[in-house]
């Protein structure tokens, strides 16, 4: 079964400007483990939040974190893009403070 969020994940590793095999190098992964992780058709593999997390960094790319916000139900703004109170949706301070931690 093919989803969103891991073939989002899979074209960001297979096209961005570093090679998949450096970029497996780079985050610490096999490159082989690296690509059954974000193989979208392999039922079995599951990708780790903290290889993810390497992934976006290392690209760049916060595309899967915006993808997984909108499914929640936010939306996803880079720091000093607008103000706090407007990237935490107008809510109030006790609640933007909460969805920082």
């Amino acid at each position: 079964m093919q989803t969103g969020l891991i073939s989002l994940v899979h074209a960001i590793v297979l096209e961005n400007e570093l090679p998949a095999k450096a970029l497996a190098e780079e985050i610490g992964k096999p490159y082989s483990t690296l690509l059954r992780e974000i193989n979208p058709y392999d039922k079995g593999a599951k990708l780790g939040v903290e290889t993810l997390l390497r992934i976006m960094l290392r690209t760049r790319n916060a595309a899967p974190l915006a993808y997984m916000a909108d499914m929640m139900g936010y939306s996803l703004t880079a720091k000093g893009t607008h103000s706090s109170r407007a990237a935490a949706g107008g809510r109030g301070r006790k609640q933007e403070k909460e969805m920082t931690m």
